[in-house]
């Protein structure tokens, strides 16, 4: 989710470290100017040998086994049209400088393809990582629940990566099947830490609490938790955003034997049911806050909303990535017209529809993660089968 309360961020460290960066992508073709500027104008009486000699060398710390080549030809290149400029051909100290030159290329070459190669190592590494705990905390829901057929889907916005701040689950339980759809403000690894907190205490609570009030409450309470262990860890290192921004939209849903859906809205967009062609917001009676402000709550602690939910129908359960994705017209994604056009789709295939369409609205720039939670009724499936794990082909 993202942070609409934060100020716009201004010329931070981040642009200054690129702004960095790129000066010393440029130094070493710099250096080499330089170098020219000088060997063809009176100055030429300076030696400047080992100023060229160090332009691969530079080219190595920034710009990679590619980068470093192209460096080399250029000052093979100054120190060739220089040494012909100057008549220096057959003197002792340009045969020293272009050894001196071969030396320190093959030698930045070397060891720029061996940085490359350890690096792309370790994000090879770190890329396993992801995808493992990619699967333990955001893993796809499967296919038959109970009286439902469900699929899964989730898109991170930020460039590699695999999780986010976004949350969902979907748990066949004694009291029927529970899905959680959820967002967490801000982005990185503290948006994750607040997921899998969620995620925990949801996976734990659905199959004890006969409430599903007490189930979304039983996660704003681990978030507080969290939030506190997190803060004393921040007030020590002098830092209390953890207190400040820990909040999470949730939206808690049950499917109990029977033809209906029962919703609790913790700030969540709503659900999204599709019938017979027509798209319905299933919106809360009584708006909620968001996990982690529950200070802000003056009534009663909140109750289930109950909606039919018939043979046929399909329900859409997502975040604010999917239905505030915009177009560079700062156009919203229409998600009530894709469900109509998509609607005779199977599960899957509504699901790789809408990534493309998302991705085609958004030009391929997703600027909040996204997770979508899909259950059709179907007309074939049979009731009393919420107690035990489900039978039948997948």
């Amino acid at each position: 989710m993202r942070a609409p309360l934060r100020s716009p961020p201004g010329p931070g460290a981040g642009g200054h470290h690129q702004v960095l960066f790129a000066l010393a992508e440029c130094l070493p073709f710099a250096v080499a100017l330089l170098v020219l500027l000088v060997e063809l104008t009176p100055a030429h009486v300076v030696y400047t040998g080992p100023l060229l000699v160090a332009t691969p060398a530079l080219a190595a710390v920034t710009m990679g086994p590619k980068g470093t080549l192209a460096a080399t030809v250029v000052a093979v290149g100054v120190s060739v049209t220089t040494a012909t400029y100057n008549h220096a051909w057959g003197g002792q100290q340009v045969y020293t400088n272009f050894l001196a030159l071969f030396l320190v290329s093959v030698a930045s070459f070397m060891t720029s393809r061996a940085a490359r190669t350890r690096r792309e190592n370790e994000l090879n590494q770190l890329r396993r990582i992801a995808t493992a705990a990619q699967e333990v905390l955001l893993r796809p829901v499967l296919d038959r629940l109970g009286p439902v057929r469900a699929a899964s889907m989730y898109l991170a916005a930020e460039t590699g990566a695999q999780i986010g701040g976004d949350l969902y689950d979907a748990v066949q339980t004694r009291y029927g099947v529970r899905m959680i759809v959820g967002d967490v403000r801000g982005k990185g690894l503290p948006a994750v830490r607040a997921a899998a907190v969620v995620l925990g205490a949801f996976r734990e609570a659905v199959h004890y609490e006969d409430d599903l009030v007490e189930v979304i409450n039983h996660c704003g309470a681990a978030l507080r938790r969290d939030a506190v262990v997190a803060g004393v860890g921040a007030g020590a290192a002098g830092g209390d955003d953890a207190l400040l921004e820990g909040f999470v939209t949730a939206l808690v849903a049950q499917i109990p034997d029977g033809h209906r859906v029962e919703v609790i809205n913790r700030g969540h967009p709503p659900p999204l049911l599709l019938r017979n062609g027509t798209v319905r917001s299933l919106m809360p009676t009584a708006p909620l806050p968001p996990l982690g402000l529950e200070e802000f709550i003056s009534g009663p602690p909140g109750r289930t909303d109950s909606y039919p939910f018939a043979p046929g129908d399909r329900l859409l359960l997502c975040t604010d990535g999917v239905i505030e994705a915009r177009d560079r017209d700062s156009t919203f994604f229409d998600l009530p017209e894709a469900m109509v056009t998509m609607r005779d789709h199977t599960r899957q295939a509504f699901l790789e529809g809408l990534r493309q369409a998302l991705l085609r609205h958004t030009q391929g720039r997703l600027v909040d993660d996204v997770a979508v939670i899909l259950v059709d009724r179907r007309e074939d499936e049979g009731h009393g089968s919420t107690g035990g794990p489900a039978q039948g082909p997948r």
